[in-house]
């Protein structure tokens, strides 16, 4: 078997162009020209020995070997681009505080840490896992350097914060199918709930089940996501949440499962405290950005679309996605998660 020498650069465009479903927005994302990026994909084609994209529709899209490539691209990329920081930030030291939501830190965390002191063995990392609202108060205090959190209204803007995606919110039942069982026409929807209120999530639901008509009942609460978990498990009821770090034993239902009404969509924010951050915490966040477009493909891939361009440019965003970001439409307010 000849041995292949994959050129990173090439892997870069094949991933990016993925990622962003446009190869020519690859090209402009990269600065390269169309024909450029072309030439490279026929030489990545070349070296795998196997036809790695196929046309759908006006676009174009992995084949399974191409998918199978994809996975490798992206942790041979990170590898180079750990590398390459290590080496160009070498003597990066501080201290560093980050904040996150819990539905990002079993999905995100780990890896997001790992990456950053595995670069950065001298930058010591506090990091708090909690709700919205605390998230928020930490970082007006300054006590967060950078902070990840939900976005639903002008409330959870702080004054150096940017959305840096959209996620559609979801219905959450068991995996196990036989757990849970429709209620009938005349019984009330049993939900599962976080305890602390206002919830932004218990907002989205209720007001949604009342649009469509559908009686419904707080069947459970909890103060922590695991709870929930469990008790959706058991087939206590559904719940609402994202598609992010959903663990194994529940999932997303389908649209219109159940005969659910439809959810509107939430963002993603993240905060700094400073407006020019250290460089360590610059860093840091440059690997916060490009974890959460890595988990945030893998929900597109694998579950459903997380990610939509927003509607409008009324606030720029960092560059995670190629659109700008709109305040959501649909959003419930004054509501905390």
């Amino acid at each position: 078997m000849r041995r292949v020498n994959f050129d990173m650069d090439v892997l870069r465009t094949f991933v990016t162009g993925i990622e962003l479903g446009s190869f020519a927005k690859a090209a402009k994302r990269l600065g390269r020209s169309t024909s450029a990026v072309s030439a490279q994909l026929k030489k990545l084609e070349d070296q795998a020995g196997t036809p790695v994209l196929r046309r759908s529709g006006r676009g174009m899209e992995p084949t399974p070997a191409g998918e199978t490539l994809l996975s490798y691209a992206r942790r041979l990329l990170a590898l180079n681009d750990e590398a390459a920081t290590a080496m160009h930030d070498a003597d990066l030291e501080g201290w560093i505080r980050l904040g996150m939501q819990e539905d990002f830190g079993e999905a995100m965390l780990t890896d997001t840490l790992g990456r950053f002191a595995r670069a950065h063995p001298r930058v010591r990392i506090e990091t708090r896992i909690t709700r919205n609202n605390e998230l928020l108060e930490l970082v007006a205090r300054g006590q967060l350097d950078l902070a990840l959190t939900w976005d639903w209204d002008a409330a959870t803007a702080t004054p150096h914060s940017k959305v840096v995606a959209e996620l559609p919110l979801r219905w959450i039942g068991p995996a196990d199918d036989t757990a849970y069982a429709k209620p009938e026409a005349e019984q009330t929807l049993p939900l599962v709930m976080l305890s602390t209120t206002p919830c932004v999530m218990r907002q989205a639901a209720t007001a949604a089940l009342d649009h469509a008509g559908i009686p419904w009942r707080v069947a459970f609460t909890s103060s922590s996501l695991s709870g929930i978990w469990a008790a959706i498990a058991a087939g206590l009821g559904l719940s609402v949440r994202t598609s992010l770090g959903l663990p194994t034993h529940v999932r997303p239902l389908t649209l219109g499962e159940f005969g659910l009404p439809n959810l509107p969509r939430i963002g993603l924010r993240l905060h700094r405290t400073e407006a020019s951050p250290s460089p360590a915490a610059q860093r840091l966040e440059t690997i916060v950005l490009e974890a959460l477009r890595e988990v945030l493909h893998t929900v597109e891939s694998t579950q459903h679309p997380a990610l939509r361009p927003p509607q409008s440019s009324q606030e720029n965003t960092w560059p995670l996605n190629e659109a700008s970001s709109s305040m959501l439409p649909n959003r419930p307010t004054s509501a905390r998660d």
